[in-house]
């Protein structure tokens, strides 16, 4: 039996044009070696399996070379590789410094490759650091490591730091693609795609899964073998899954996914493909983001056709959704549970029943179907509304000719868009809650204040013209009518100041705030009275705050007796005989 080499192992790059996606890294180093700028001590850092060691190894080679070596020529003696996860005491960076300052036999440079160099212990750092800093002329260190934070500052600050980026799934792809064609395999493009995916940009970890799948299917690979292997959700099961959601077919939606888990695949995986799939399906709508769309040539087709039919509201919605549930998956108790919900409520965006679009609605869509009319729909705020008597009344009296029912009223909110009809939106509060709590008193006067954010049309309400004297006959008949329902505080606070009437804005100037915020919980009623007397629905009303009135009001005790005294000073006398404090 002839002994298996992995293509890992057998494929790995021998110049740096074989080095794959790491081109920015290669051209900078052919560069540095031509024009003799290559600093003696380099940091390669990056993920696993990007091609650290090998373009560390390669630079060491060339760096001997000179042409006239022979073509097997690895110069084994002048490269030293030392694994730091092992050797990662004081005692072998103490041997190593001291074989530093031995010349090389062959070649011009000795090269030490020390791997996993963030292993090393703080002290084997401290004891590094000199002899990093000052090499011998003959000496170079390339360092590297796939966690560069945990190195300390002093060495980063000594190297030339490269960055290895991750290998592209299309760079992976095509080199698959040559070994493929280098071993005699028919592979489909789908096939390697998936493997390349899989790898997550490694290239050492595409070339041990190629290995292992041409294991289970021998010359022809093809996308259903690698799904079956590496035991991955390939695209026709998401591709099915958004037909059964645009379809609102929820029971084939929970069937499948039942069958997914009954194969052994996560309920997370699942969910987290499917917004995934939904962001693919959303980059395919615009041609310009088409190119992030990271799939075969075939597949890209079978996105471009399934994006037609789903609408990029439903997408982002859906991505939403699935994402929602990724979060909630690891903290829930009934994880499949969390799926399923997820999927009937994916599998309900589209969906067009009366049964759901109903609560949209002041009045049930049955009722408008019967009557032919084209419900509108309206804010959840705006269901809650009922329109007052003060407001029947004020659109009586614009439209003397018509009388408002019910029905009209209705219909007045529902079609808004009907240039005859006055335009009332009234803002509720929340929903009633006990009046045996602060919290109910407060949700009561919070809807009072709601209750002003009344929308009209002024073009068909009446805005008549009228005098301060009218102003201030009605302002006084209403504070008269308070004192008479034994509304004493109201009525106290509105005596406070005499409101100025500016056009249509009412002006009051309070002492302090508690006197504004307690008008402009019980204004409802004071507005309506004086728009229905003044027969004006434009006046608005404006409330100060001005600090200088209350002092006026608060007196000291002295102050009284100042004032007292100006007016009769037999009291200073009065005070004196009997010896009394003020």
């Amino acid at each position: 039996m002839e002994h298996f080499v992995v293509s890992a192992r057998k494929y790995r790059p021998q110049t740096f044009k074989d080095v794959v996606g790491q081109q920015a890294i290669t051209n900078t180093l052919l560069n540095a070696i031509e024009n003799n700028h290559l600093a003696q001590a380099l940091l390669f850092t990056g993920p696993r399996g990007v091609g650290k060691t090998t373009c560390a190894r390669i630079l060491a080679k060339m760096i001997n070379s000179d042409g006239t070596e022979k073509e097997d020529e690895d110069f084994a003696f002048n490269i030293f590789e030392l694994d730091a996860a092992s050797n990662n005491g004081v005692d072998q960076i103490r041997e190593l410094t001291d074989q530093v300052r031995i010349p090389p036999q062959v070649g011009k440079y000795k090269v030490y490759i020390i791997d996993e160099v963030h292993m090393l212990s703080q002290a084997a750092f401290n004891a590094f650091l000199k002899t990093l800093e000052e090499p011998p002329k003959h000496c170079i260190f390339i360092l590297a490591t796939t966690e560069k934070h945990k190195i300390i500052p002093t060495i980063l600050s000594r190297c030339q730091i490269f960055d290895f980026k991750r290998i592209t799934v299309k760079d992976a792809k095509e080199y698959l693609k040559y070994i493929a064609k280098e071993q005699g395999i028919e592979a489909e493009d789908d096939a390697l795609h998936i493997i390349a995916q899989k790898a997550d940009g490694a290239m050492r970890d595409a070339l041990s899964i190629f290995d292992r799948v041409v294991s289970f299917s021998g010359k022809n690979l093809t996308r259903q073998a690698v799904t079956e292997n590496l035991n991955v959700l390939d695209y026709e099961t998401f591709f099915k899954s958004t037909d059964y959601i645009l379809e609102n077919d929820i029971p084939s939606l929970l069937i499948q996914f039942n069958s997914i888990l009954a194969k052994g695949f996560d309920g997370h995986h699942y969910i987290a493909g499917l917004a995934s799939h939904f962001r693919d399906l959303l980059v395919c709508k615009n041609s310009e983001t088409i190119e992030l769309l990271e799939v075969g040539e075939e597949t890209q087709e079978k996105y471009l056709i399934q994006s037609q039919k789903a609408s990029q509201s439903f997408l982002l919605q859906g991505i939403e959704l699935a994402n929602d549930c990724d979060l909630k998956f690891k903290s829930s108790k009934n994880q499949r549970l969390l799926v399923e919900l997820c999927l009937m409520q994916l599998a309900s965006i589209t969906f067009d029943g009366e049964k759901k679009n109903s609560k949209n609605y002041i009045i049930p869509a049955s009722y408008f179907i019967k009557k032919g009319i084209k419900p509108v729909a309206i804010s959840k705020q705006k269901q809650q509304t009922t329109v007052k008597e003060p407001e029947k009344e004020a659109y009586n009296k614009a439209n003397s000719t018509k009388t408002l029912t019910s029905t009209k009223v209705e219909k007045a909110v529902a079609e808004p868009k009907k240039a005859d009809t006055p335009k009332i939106s009234l803002n509720s509060g929340k929903q009633a809650t006990s009046g045996l709590s602060l919290k109910s008193i407060r949700a009561k006067k919070e809807h009072q204040i709601k209750q002003m954010e009344v929308v009209v049309d002024e073009e068909n309400l009446p805005t008549d013209k009228f005098t301060a004297e009218d102003f201030m006959s009605y302002w006084n008949t209403f504070v008269k009518q308070l004192e008479e329902k034994g509304q004493f505080n109201l009525a106290s606070i509105l005596s406070i100041d005499t409101p100025k009437i500016e056009g249509t804005t009412i002006y009051l100037e309070f002492p302090n705030s508690t006197n504004k915020v307690e008008l402009e919980r019980q204004q409802y009623d004071l507005m309506m009275y004086m728009k229905k007397s003044l027969n004006n629905y434009n006046l608005h009303l404006s409330i100060s705050i001005n600090e200088e009135m209350e002092k006026q009001y608060a007196y000291t005790t002295r102050d009284k007796y100042e004032k007292l005294l100006e007016k009769n000073p037999a009291i200073e006398t009065l005070r004196k005989t009997f010896d009394l404090d003020i």
